[in-house]
């Protein structure tokens, strides 16, 4: 219907001016052109709705004004289809060959210009290098131009006719590629920001092999480039600027969408964690996809822009949509992370509406502020600033729970570890418990029964001494001891404090026992109830052991005091005779022993020591939080 109402409204036009022509009085004169010129009022206008009328039959046709034509500014999506003759007259007033340059307005993807005398002769074709065609007419030489145009498949496209001098051309280009300068500026520093993410996206996937960051560093690209050629290529008449504005300009908005919505499915896990959003997203990317099919044959293999314009104000307005529920159903949960995506998608939403309505008020007045493109960057710096801080902080979550997960790992490998070492002693332990058992019952019943023997061949040999009955009486009760010693180490059941200072208490008693020497033992009564592991026992009592024998053989001492005592963090124990001491520089006397000690207390982590003291005073001293105290 409004095709059909378009229509009907040019033929009224058409018919009110049929007997139109160009008079003399709009004739411009090219040698009086020093810079620019409009020739928009002096310039008549056909429409061809069919597309294939050539030059000879519209020469032949009825022009009308083309400030007549309203819709020259913005010419409507069921037009774009249409071709367009203007036809105008030049006039070279000067004694020499003169150029100039017509620039017919904003994007035609075909434009080509013809002067008329009997018929129509081609003189110049669109430069795609510049989008501007040359008119060289001789000295004094008057000609009436007819220009064919075929509009791009744009919604920018105008009409708006002006002739350039040559030698102002170059200056023209400048002029027009800096106008809206501040936008321009303002684009060039979003694109560098772009360029800067898809810098960073691309790093952070080489480095975690991240897909979230793969999308939406394509989701860059097609952002950069959308705005560096809107930037670039504004008011250029170029076959690169009539391509992007047509097509490529739209295509990169979908790609982008499809990147975007693929990357938000990613990096938020919508698959496990919002199961509706991730089917919206996921729809959503596939009728994008496939409607991007769509518009792509519609573009190159139909001439029907109405379909393909109507099908691109949907896919927008879906897209919007989305972003619109994206934010609804972000307001209901109470993720951060979730929100801070859904904070950019509300500002790049609310932005392009604001967008919207600069376009739709028809805002005439041009700065910075009533630039639709201004806030379209505005909404997408505040897209990627709201990004960058959910990156953050789920980086910095993701690192919380990676310390936690390994820590948690450690903790796991320690238990199993510990269990491990646990097994390990309990099977030990058991084993030892087994030996000793077996040598108590067997080798102990054995060497006890030795002793018995020896003791019996004593009684009735009477006075007779035989030397090796005492010998073997003798070995048999010293071998009988060292056994119960090697018994009592290896028995889990004495792995006591307690049972390790009664043990040495009962021995030194025994020991000193009719030998002249007294044996004083100050043990406190409120010892800790701690385990002492059989090495350590083992290796304690015989360093006691070893010291008890060196006081009776070599210390010439009539008292020896054995003190265990409770010291801020561990026990000592000190033993000390009052004896002639020891003499550190001649140490033949003890041996090996001295050394067999250290040896033994370094096995078992326990400080040794071995002094003078008005007699010899020797330390042992080891923390309680050492292994083997618990």
């Amino acid at each position: 219907m409004k095709r059909f109402i378009t229509t009907v409204i040019y033929l009224f036009t058409v018919a009110a001016g049929y007997t139109q022509d160009l008079p003399d009085t709009a004739t411009t004169d090219i040698a009086a052109i020093y810079g620019t010129r409009s020739i928009v009022s002096k310039t008549m206008l056909y429409i061809d709705s069919s597309s294939s009328a050539t030059p000879e039959e519209v020469f032949k046709k009825t022009f009308f004004p083309l400030s007549d034509f309203k819709y020259r500014l913005s010419i409507p999506a069921d037009m774009i289809g249409y071709a367009y003759f203007l036809k105008f007259s030049l006039l070279n007033s000067a004694d020499s060959v003169l150029t100039v340059f017509l620039r017919p307005g904003a994007f035609f993807s075909v434009f080509s210009l013809y002067k008329i005398r009997s018929k129509p002769e081609l003189l110049s074709g669109k430069d795609d290098n510049t989008g501007y065609c040359k008119i060289t007419l001789l000295p004094h030489e008057q000609a009436t131009v007819l220009a064919y145009l075929r509009p791009a498949k744009s919604e920018m496209i105008s009409i708006s006719p002006a002739v350039i001098a040559e030698d102002f051309l170059e200056n023209f280009k400048i002029i027009t590629q800096n106008y809206h300068s501040p936008i321009k500026t303002f684009g060039f520093i979003i694109s560098g920001i772009l360029l800067m993410m898809i810098l960073f996206m691309s790093a952070n996937f080489i480095i975690s092999k991240k897909k979230e960051f793969l999308f939406n560093c394509f989701y860059s690209v097609c952002m950069f480039l959308l705005i560096y050629l809107n930037t670039s290529q504004s008011r250029s008449s170029t076959a690169l600027a009539n391509f992007y504005y047509s097509y490529f300009d739209f295509f990169l908005l979908l790609a982008g969408a499809i990147f975007y919505f693929a990357f938000t499915r990613k990096f938020l896990n919508t698959s496990v964690k919002y199961v509706l959003l991730d089917k919206v997203l996921k729809y959503g990317e596939w009728f994008i996809f496939f409607s991007l099919l769509v518009y792509t044959g519609l573009h190159f293999f139909t001439n029907l822009y109405p379909v393909q314009n109507l099908l691109e104000n949907i896919i927008k307005f879906l897209i919007l949509g989305i972003g619109v529920y994206f934010v609804i159903m972000a307001l209901r949960q109470k993720n951060r992370l979730l929100n801070y995506l859904a904070a950019g998608n509300a500002a790049l939403v609310i932005f392009s509406f604001i967008s919207l309505g600069v376009i739709w008020s028809d805002i005439r007045t041009f700065n910075l502020f009533t630039s639709s493109t201004f806030y379209y960057y505005l909404g997408i710096i505040f897209e990627l600033s709201f990004f960058l801080l959910g990156l953050t902080y789920k980086n910095r979550s993701d690192l919380i729970e990676r310390i936690k997960e390994q820590e948690a790992m450690k903790l796991e490998a320690g238990k199993k570890e510990y269990e491990t070492q646990i097994a390990m002693l309990k099977v030990q332990q058991e084993e030892r418990n087994r030996i000793s058992a077996d040598m108590h019952d067997d080798l102990g019943a054995g060497m006890t029964t030795i002793r018995l023997y020896s003791e019996l061949a004593k009684s009735k040999l009477g006075d007779a001494i035989i030397p090796e009955i005492e010998k073997i009486s003798s070995s048999s009760n010293e071998l009988l001891n060292k056994m119960n010693a090697i018994i009592w180490s290896m028995s889990s059941s004495n792995d006591t404090l307690g049972n390790l200072t009664a043990y040495i208490r009962s021995y030194a008693l025994e020991y000193f026992e009719n030998t002249g020497i007294t044996c004083r033992i100050s043990i406190p009564e409120n010892l800790p109830n701690i385990e002492v592991i059989g090495e350590i026992r083992r290796n304690v009592f015989l360093v006691v052991k070893e010291a008890l024998n060196n006081i009776l053989k070599h210390a010439k001492a009539t008292e020896v005091i054995i003190t265990l005592m409770r010291v801020p963090d561990g026990l000592t124990l000190l033993i000390k005779d009052n004896g002639i001491g020891i003499n550190f520089k001649e140490l033949r006397q003890f041996g090996n022993g001295l050394k067999n000690m250290q040896k033994r207390m370094e096995d078992v982590n326990i400080e040794f020591g071995i002094k003078n003291n008005n007699g010899t005073l020797i330390t042992l001293y080891r923390k309680i939080n050492q292994p083997g105290f618990f």
